[in-house]
């Protein structure tokens, strides 16, 4: 059964609105994935064949789609309003996320309502720390044993983290090949895990919750970062994470 649905989400960075709007509009790899920038004009093409319906620099941008491709949701509309604080020095910002699921309504929500507390989560800390460096973009998928509630709670035990290890820890966490990773535990919770080193956003998405594999996706900040070796290296932890449990 179709039904509409909201998302409203409000928040306050100390970045100037000009930061977030280049993160919302040109900078997406950064926090959530790469997406062609949209055309800058109302009425002008923005992502995935969405049409810009707002477009005011750097205060409101708004993006929607009737052709969601996703047999789930056949509306699609994300909104952004982008206000100065302390004469511009910080930006509040108000996202919106509407649309139409047609089918699991309660499911979809659910999924949609945590993904987007993580996403926002993640744009803060690349605003606040990495902003505007170029980014190197990898994601990838477990296998189908890690589509399961617990499997994340298994990935922080790979990691090496202990299991009341609380968002703002300072960790070294065991990476690929077992290679030790100096890192921030900035999030977590019985969803997502977010760590970040000095060069990289790594985020883990426990999405067995909802009944997919356990994703992880790395935003690769170094200059010299390549994004093939990341996702083989993360591929084979993620496969050996799982193998064994």
């Amino acid at each position: 059964m179709s039904k509409e649905f909201e998302i409203v989400r409000e928040f306050e960075v100390d970045v100037p609105p000009e930061k977030v709007w280049d993160a919302v509009t040109t900078g997406t790899g950064g926090y959530l994935w790469p997406m062609d920038p949209p055309e800058p004009r109302e009425g002008g093409r923005g992502p995935y064949g969405s049409t810009v319906t707002a477009w005011d620099p750097p205060h409101r941008y708004t993006s929607r789609s009737e052709n969601v491709g996703m047999p789930t949701q056949s509306l699609n509309q994300l909104d952004y309003t982008i206000e100065p604080r302390d004469e511009g020095r910080r930006a509040w910002v108000r996202y919106v996320h509407s649309g139409i699921f047609t089918d699991d309504w309660n499911n979809q929500y659910d999924g949609a309502s945590k993904h987007t507390n993580f996403y926002l989560h993640t744009l803060r800390e690349y605003l606040t720390h990495f902003a505007p460096r170029p980014v190197t973009f990898a994601q990838l998928n477990g296998p189908a044993a890690s589509a399961d509630p617990r499997a994340l709670a298994a990935a922080g035990r790979a990691l090496g983290l202990a299991d009341d290890a609380a968002a703002g820890t300072k960790a070294v966490v065991q990476g690929p090949g077992g290679r030790p990773l100096d890192a921030v535990l900035d999030y977590r919770n019985p969803y997502f895990i977010g760590l970040r080193t000095d060069t990289a956003l790594i985020r883990f998405f426990g999405r067995g919750h909802w009944g997919n594999p356990l994703g992880i996706s790395v935003h690769d900040f170094a200059p010299d970062a390549d994004a093939e070796a990341n996702e083989r290296a993360w591929q084979d932890w993620l496969n050996g994470t799982f193998s064994q449990s």
